[in-house]
C-alpha cells in the first residue's frame, strides 16, 4: 500500500474499475503525485479510469466533484456509477462501429438505438451531443473527449454479454417488436393485403401478422428465426427484472 506525502494524494479505487487500470499497476490503492494544478478527475483519468465510470467520489466523509483540487494527504475513494444509473430522461443510445450486433438487439427490445457503421470519433460525439444520446463504446479514449456529454463503457466481448451490461446498467423501459432492427425506425402494424406485393408466396401462405418500418419501409412478420429471437427477448426481460 501506497504511503501518503505530503506532495501525494491516495485513490482507492472501487473493485468494479479495477478492470480499466493496467495490469502493471492494479491494485486498489493508487498513489498519485501532486503536480499543483491538475484537477481530481484528470488524476483518475490518468490513472486509466474514465469518468464516464465513476460515481461518487469522497475525502473523508465530504463528497467532491472530478473539479477538485486534491490536497496533499488526501485519500479519495473512488467508487463506480451507480446501477441502474439515473439519466435525465428515457435512454437513448448511440453505438460506435464495433458495436452492430449490441444495436440490432437493443432495437429488437424496442430501445431507441442508433448506429452507423461508417461514422468517425468527431462525428459520433457531435450526435450524441445534439440527440442527447447516450454513447456506448469500448474505445477509452472517444469516452475522454471532453466535449462529449455523456457516454458509457460497455462491458464484455459476447453480444449477450454487452447486452445484459447495458440493461443492468441503464435499466431502459423494454419493448419487444417496436422497432426496425435495419434502422431504428419506429414499427406501424399494416394489413397483409397493404404488404403482400412485398412478400413471397410462401410468406404470404404462412403469416398474416406484419408490421413495418415508418422509415424505410421494412415489413416484418414472425418467422423462422423468431425462435432464437424470442429467447434474446426472455433473457432480457428476466436480466431486467434483475
Amino acid at each position: 500500500m501506497g504511503v501518503v506525502t505530503e506532495r501525494h494524494v491516495l485513490l482507492r479505487i472501487a473493485p468494479e474499475l479495477m478492470m480499466f487500470l493496467p495490469a502493471s499497476r492494479r491494485t486498489s490503492t493508487q498513489r498519485i503525485a501532486l503536480d499543483g494544478s491538475s484537477t481530481l478527475g484528470h488524476h483518475v483519468e490518468s490513472a486509466g479510469v474514465p469518468l464516464t465510470e465513476v460515481g461518487p467520489m469522497t475525502v473523508g466523509d465530504r463528497g467532491v466533484p472530478p473539479s477538485y483540487q486534491p490536497r496533499p494527504g488526501d485519500v479519495v475513494e473512488v467508487r463506480a456509477v451507480p446501477r441502474p444509473q439515473p439519466l435525465p430522461e428515457e435512454p437513448r443510445f448511440l453505438l460506435d462501429v464495433h458495436l452492430g450486433t449490441l444495436a440490432r438487439r437493443l432495437r429488437l427490445l424496442g430501445i431507441d438505438a442508433a448506429y452507423h457503421n461508417d461514422m468517425d470519433d468527431p462525428s459520433l460525439v457531435v450526435q450524441a451531443n445534439e440527440e442527447r444520446r447516450v454513447l456506448l463504446t469500448q474505445d477509452r479514449g472517444l469516452l475522454r473527449r471532453r466535449a462529449l456529454w455523456l457516454g458509457a463503457y460497455v462491458r464484455g466481448s459476447r453480444a449477450p454479454d454487452q447486452l445484459r451490461d447495458l440493461l443492468e446498467r441503464f435499466s431502459p423501459p423494454l419493448r419487444p417488436w417496436t422497432r426496425c432492427t435495419a434502422c431504428n425506425g419506429e414499427l406501424s402494424t399494416v394489413a397483409k393485403r397493404d404488404v403482400e406485393p412485398m412478400l413471397r408466396a410462401g410468406t404470404r401462405r404462412s403469416y398474416d401478422a406484419y408490421g413495418q418500418c415508418r422509415v424505410c419501409g421494412q415489413v416484418y412478420w414472425h418467422g423462422a428465426h423468431s425462435g432464437d429471437l424470442e429467447e434474446i427477448v426472455r433473457s432480457a426481460r428476466q436480466w431486467a427484472a434483475g
